[in-house]
């Protein structure tokens, strides 16, 4: 016999049971629900069948019925809940749903202790569940706005990208590639494009160190890292900054939204420079991080993931001036990013933590250090294998030749201020430039200077010098704006600073004179002399040593840096035609109006006087000093500007030039500045210290090439001890060997004292615009030395009468004759003023 009871098959038994009040005919021995022995039944406490606990008793149907099992499904749920609220408590043996009121169950008594169930939970449940129904509410909801705002904004923001080629450079100024004599790179000025690299083309060492570092889920997530954000929040206020300074969690996509400025683009009329506009867009904010959500969505919706790191790779600023890995791959490695190594991959994503602190360029160690990190990281990673890591790690990234060198730096800047604004420091276009830089007497120049420095300067000096080396053409091969290489834009002593020039203004000084027809052994006197300036009272010129050397030739005055000797012969030639020669040799501006101006009170350049000295030595014709060869776009072969040499317009005639090339050598030779002197290399120059020694000069050249030396403090207070004889000549003469070092020694286009034009008979003889002596009135009866038959000067000092020069008395030798003197070649015509000055300086030298 089978029954169906509430909904359940069952096994019949053999007579009927009576269970919780209600009969079952045919009742289950087996339930498939509940398992129990025949023995706990009667008396004992029995499990309840399945019907029980779902159903009150008075609701199982009866005997015999055949619908009853439909009326129990119907009614089961709320009538066993309503017998569970009626019955009464109590003790007996009543099933789970069971009521003590009576045998159908149905009465309101006590619920029952035995298998009644207590409903779960109280007030305070209904209290919770009440609140969690209205925060679910509300927050279903206010997510739902906020998720529908951000898909606004991320549309918004995908609406507003631009094609990817835009976003690749976006440079709001170009670049300026400086190529040296040989086409060599050494230097780069403004932001560094080096050209497009993709991450297809860009090498897989290179980026994976990029991902390992920046976002080693970066392939894993949709543009923003929730876990990365919350993660740099936390080490931000555990390090006491603020939530959002320091460490931003930010993935790469989040880092290139911040290289777009969120796509704001740069306002030249909003910002003051580019660089305050990138540094705004760096920063960090709340309300700046938000707005980095939608647009770095928009941008992986709209580029994908290769293209976001295309973008990347090309704007990460990397120091030194590099915009894009290509830029610093090529400044710092001399090769393409897609041919980086494992570690010169990890170097250069070092960068990206601290550009100008990481740059090798300004401590390689330091960058070395941090890129072995970053070796750590890919390995740990995966991206290395042992034997990579261990080769990579074993021999670390060196710099190039051309970054190692750092040659150059002043002369840079110098040539990115010679050229023009729009193609130098303005340009919008890559510009490269090929100039007339040598590194290798760059290097020879920086070396020499610091040899001197460290050698014979006192530790810890604040002294400073400046060099230049040029061409006699007024090519700059060599420049040092100062003792310590600065980065770009720095002072540069060689070019900016105007000081006062001492006596190496004298050369121009005879430079007018012998070209108005004195030579090299016409004679001065050297003695006290006092002029009354208008407005200024008497002023009396001395010489260094405090002596005077009487009569002597202009050889003799020049090298022997004899001041009064040089402010007659300026007084006698006249101030302005001594201004107008200095300025067409090329000194900038002379301020000096008085008698003074002979001893080189004016201020000028280093760069301007060295450039006036190589016009010296090229045959007396004006010199502008140059640094541009040829200046062209990037990409094209027609150059938009060049030079080929700054030799301008003749100064002075060829005989003078080379009278005073001769003058400038005997400096070297037997005068002030002996130190100067070469090996194997004749050379000419002259010395310079101004008053209370502020400033020391030396400026001097052989046949290849003119080199300046000056030396002082910034501050402009006095040296001590120092002389442009001494330290500057000393400079000098280090630079100078280096340079020559295995060229083949070459005469100076100088006169000799053989061919000297005119050799004067007495002290104080002139000659005219022809060449011809002017008769002195009442000349004196020439004197002569008892012992060598020589004759003497006004001091009663023995001469050569062959040069007019004195020497020490161990120095003299007897001469028998004295040779006839040259013909004299036919002079130009002398001007009526020049016939004048003739007469004024016969008057000073006779009444002297």
């Amino acid at each position: 016999m089978r029954a169906v009871t509430a909904g359940h098959e069952c096994e019949s038994f053999p007579s009927s049971l009576h269970i919780g009040g209600g009969a079952l005919y045919g009742a289950p021995q087996k339930s498939r629900q509940t398992d129990f022995s025949m023995d706990d039944l009667g008396g004992r406490h029995t499990p309840p069948l399945v019907a029980d606990r779902r159903y009150a008793p008075d609701e199982l149907s009866s005997p015999g019925r055949p619908d009853s099992g439909t009326r129990a499904r119907r009614a089961a749920a709320p009538k066993a809940a309503s017998g569970q609220r009626g019955g009464a408590r109590s003790g007996g043996s009543g099933g789970g749903g069971s009521n003590s009121g009576g045998s159908n169950g149905g009465g309101r008594g006590r619920r029952t202790g035995g298998n009644g169930r207590r409903p779960r939970g109280g007030f305070l449940a209904r209290v919770v569940n009440a609140i969690w129904r209205i925060i679910w509410g509300i927050g279903w909801r206010v997510a739902a706005m906020v998720i529908g705002a951000l898909a606004v904004t991320v549309w918004y923001f995908y609406s507003q990208l631009p094609p990817l080629e835009q976003l690749i450079d976006a440079r709001a100024k170009g670049s300026v590639t400086l190529l040296d004599r040989e086409g060599k790179v050494f230097a780069w000025r403004g932001e560094t494009f080096g050209g497009q690299i993709t991450s297809e083309t860009v090498s897989p060492y290179l980026k994976n160190a990029i991902i390992a570092t920046e976002d080693k889920r970066f392939y894993r997530h949709i543009g923003i890292s929730p876990r990365g954000i919350i993660g740099a929040i936390r080490i931000n206020m555990s390090e006491g900054r603020g939530p959002f300074e320091g460490n931003g969690g930010s993935t790469i996509t989040q880092q290139t939204a911040k290289l777009l400025c969120l796509g704001t683009p740069y306002d030249p009329k909003q910002w003051k420079s580019e660089s305050d506009y990138e540094a705004d867009c760096r920063k960090g904010s709340l309300w700046r991080k938000l707005k980095e959500i939608p647009y770095a969505l928009a941008l992986e919706a709209k580029y994908g993931k290769e293209n976001v790191l295309t973008i990347y790779f090309n704007r990460a600023y990397l120091g030194a001036g590099t915009r894009g890995f290509e830029a610093a791959a090529q400044r710092y490695f001399g090769k393409s990013a897609a041919n980086v190594n494992p570690a010169e991959a990890a170097m250069l994503a070092g960068l990206l933590k601290a550009p100008t602190k990481y740059a090798p360029t300004s401590n390689l160690e330091r960058s070395q250090g941090r890129a072995a990190v970053i070796l750590g990281l890919m390995h740990d990673q995966r991206y290395l294998t042992d034997a990579e890591y261990e080769q990579a790690k074993a021999n670390p990234a060196q710099l190039s030749q051309a970054a190692q060198a750092r040659a150059g730096g002043y002369f840079a800047d110098w040539v990115m201020e010679s050229g023009p604004a729009f193609l130098t420091k303005d340009t919008t276009e890559d510009v490269v430039i090929r100039t007339t830089l040598d590194q290798k007497l760059q290097k020879a120049a920086e070396e020499a200077l610091a040899e001197v420095f460290a050698t014979k300067v006192k530790e810890g000096s604040k002294a400073e010098a400046a060099v230049i080396v040029m061409s006699s053409d007024g090519a700059v091969r060599a420049m040092v704006g100062g003792r310590h290489i600065q980065s770009a834009g720095s002072f540069n002593r060689a070019t900016q600073a105007l000081r006062q020039v001492g006596s190496t203004f004298k050369p121009f000084v005879y430079a007018a004179a012998l070209d108005m027809g004195y030579n090299m052994y016409s004679m001065v006197e050297d003695a006290p002399l006092t002029i009354n300036v208008p407005g200024s009272g008497p002023w009396s010129p001395k010489n260094y040593e405090k002596t005077y050397a009487g009569q002597v030739p202009l050889i003799e005055a020049l090298a022997r840096s004899l001041n009064t000797a040089a402010v007659r012969v300026s007084e006698a030639v006249g101030r302005e035609p001594v201004k107008k020669v200095a300025t067409d040799f090329g000194f900038a501006k002379i301020d000096a109006e008085g008698p003074a101006l002979a001893l080189g009170v004016s201020e000028s350049t280093l760069i301007d006087m060295t450039g006036a000295y190589a016009g010296i030595l090229n045959g007396g014709s004006s010199v502008e000093p140059y640094g541009i060869v040829e200046l062209k776009l990037q990409g094209d072969d027609t150059p938009l500007a060049g030079q080929e040499g700054g030799i301008g317009e003749r100064v002075i005639s060829e005989e003078a030039d080379k009278q005073l090339i001769y003058m400038m050598n005997q400096v070297i030779e037997r005068g002030t500045g002996r130190r100067a002197k070469l090996d194997g290399y004749e050379a000419a120059g002259k010395t310079g210290t101004t008053s209370a020694a502020r400033d020391a000069w030396f400026i001097g050249f052989t046949a290849d090439y003119v080199a300046g030396v000056w030396m002082g403090y910034d501050d402009n207070r006095p040296l001590t001890g120092v002389t442009g004889g001494g330290l500057p000549a000393q400079i000098w003469q280090a630079v100078m060997t280096r340079v020559q070092k295995g060229l083949e020694p070459k005469p100076l286009p100088m006169a000799r004292p053989n061919d000297a034009p005119l050799t004067p008979s007495y002290p104080g003889q002139v000659f005219d615009a022809n060449g011809q002596p002017v008769p002195p009135q009442d000349t004196p009866e020439q004197q002569y030395d008892a012992e060598t038959g020589l004759p003497l000067d006004s001091y009663g000092q023995p001469y050569d009468p062959n040069s007019g020069a004195p020497f020490p008395d161990d120095a003299y030798a007897p001469t028998p004759e004295t040779a006839p003197a040259p013909e004299q070649p036919a002079r130009k015509a002398r001007s009526p003023e020049g016939q004048i000055i003739d007469m004024i300086l016969n008057e000073v030298l006779r009444s002297n």
